[in-house]
């Protein structure tokens, strides 16, 4: 029996792969949280989460983050509304504050590894490496998304399937934010804290 499968029917289909998508990416970073926490004090004499990390820096990725994740929700509400030369500036302004972050994560990890702290000197800082350095790449995956959404945005009309494909970018994008905050709380505010 054949089925001609509708334009609406295609789009729940893709929602709910993408759903599942992020399903996988919870346990991935459940994952990492539970060895971050296992590992937290496997400092093999090294330094410790208290002795290395700045809060102060942390925060400011926070802010840029979150504003990011403002600029991509606007940018998605504003494509919802008929306006997609706006949603193409909050989206580019996404992606930018996307990569100052990225750039302040790469700063860290670059000054930790500069003065000896790298992931191959214990238990704790590989775990940290490990978690943090995977959200670093799903914010790089994010960026060239959010490249090529801004290249096909420029080229197309706009019509459903844009909408649909930058609604899939923001859930992606605030799913990133919602690990962050975990990060920030747990690696961060707990480190300095112990």
């Amino acid at each position: 029996m054949s089925k001609n499968i509708t334009e609406t029917e295609k789009l729940d289909n893709t929602t709910l792969g993408f759903w599942l998508y992020l399903m996988t990416d919870i346990m991935i970073f459940a994952s990492l949280f539970a060895v971050y926490m296992v590992l937290v004090n496997a400092t093999a004499g090294g330094p410790s989460a208290s002795e290395l990390y700045d809060a102060n820096f942390a925060l400011l990725q926070t802010v840029i983050l979150l504003t990011s994740s403002f600029t991509c929700g606007i940018s998605a509400l504003m494509l919802r509304h008929g306006k997609k030369i706006a949603s193409m500036w909050l989206l580019a302004i996404t992606a930018i504050l996307g990569g100052a972050f990225l750039a302040l994560e790469i700063t860290e990890f670059t000054k930790l590894v500069a003065e000896g702290h790298s992931w191959q000197a214990s238990g704790f800082l590989s775990a940290f490496f490990t978690l943090v350095g995977t959200h670093g790449l799903h914010i790089t995956v994010g960026l060239v998304w959010a490249v090529s959404l801004l290249v096909y945005m420029y080229k197309t009309k706009q019509n459903a399937d844009m909408l649909r494909k930058v609604g899939l970018f923001a859930l992606f994008w605030h799913f990133l934010d919602i690990v962050w905050i975990f990060l920030f709380t747990i690696v961060y505010l707990f480190g300095v804290a112990s």
